[in-house]
């Protein structure tokens, strides 16, 4: 068994969440959250704001950790447990450009429940909802507006 480690944000800007089409070889087609491999010496939340800015070109920035999702994969080889850990992000503007050596070919800012039921995989929907309840719960403070990018 191997254990690998990954970290990835929930992207929102003016209430729209950020996703990514990936279509490897016609053999995985879905919509996806940016999310990537943690690399050494690196901290979980630089992870996860280098692995939005490579997967998207979006300048993100982080507002807080809202949870950690796990799932595991067969190799041909052996079995890989992943643990993702993620965050709320806000960016500056809708602009995202996918990714294309990721196999990426398109990215987008979608409506929550036009996000929902884009996103292929049940535990990045579980995410996703922990996160827009948190990004709704900072709004209703009036806080979102505040929160500074860096």
């Amino acid at each position: 068994m191997i254990e690998a480690t990954s970290c990835g944000g929930v992207v929102i800007f003016r209430g729209k969440i950020l996703l990514l089409y990936k279509n490897y070889k016609n053999r995985y087609e879905g919509w996806v959250l940016p999310k990537g491999t943690v690399e050494e010496g690196e901290a979980f939340h630089e992870t996860a704001l280098r692995e939005v800015r490579e997967e998207t070109s979006v300048r993100a920035s982080i507002v807080k950790y809202v949870g950690k999702s796990q799932y595991s994969f067969h190799t041909p080889k052996d079995l890989v447990v992943k643990s993702v850990h993620w965050y709320l992000m806000t960016a500056e503007n809708y602009f995202s450009k996918p990714q294309k050596e990721e196999y990426f070919r398109d990215s987008g800012y979608y409506k929550y429940h036009e996000a929902y039921h884009l996103l292929k995989f049940a535990n990045e929907k579980q995410i996703l909802e922990q996160a827009y309840s948190e990004y709704l719960n900072i709004r209703r403070n009036d806080l979102w507006e505040k929160v500074k990018h860096y």
